[in-house]
């Protein structure tokens, strides 16, 4: 499995057996600022720089993250699927499109 390409802020994740490809857009953004209520996309990179991130955060992320590359499910849907590589997994990739949708690849 690949990374996605990070110039783009992209990073790959499989998911029920098939490769997709999250991407933090302008509207991705804002529905994750939305989920997190009165918390602040700050204070989410703020938790994964020190390692105080929760369960809650890495679902909403990687939710946000699906969508932007264009996938259609839901929370549920992603609670309930199966992903490759596990907990560990999910935390390494939301991490990543974390960083990659506010730095650029090598700065």
């Amino acid at each position: 499995m690949g990374d996605g390409n990070p110039w783009a802020g992209e990073v790959a994740l499989t998911l029920d057996g098939e490769r997709r490809v999250l991407k933090l857009t302008l509207g991705a953004l804002a529905e994750l600022e939305a989920a997190m209520e009165a918390d602040s996309l700050v204070a989410l990179v703020e938790r994964f720089e020190t390692g105080g991130f929760s369960a809650r955060d890495v679902a909403a992320l990687l939710l946000a993250g699906l969508r932007g590359g264009g996938w259609s499910g839901g929370a549920g849907n992603l609670l309930d699927a199966e992903i490759e590589g596990g907990p560990l997994e999910c935390t390494r990739v939301a991490a990543l499109l974390l960083g990659r949708a506010f730095a650029l690849p090598g700065g």
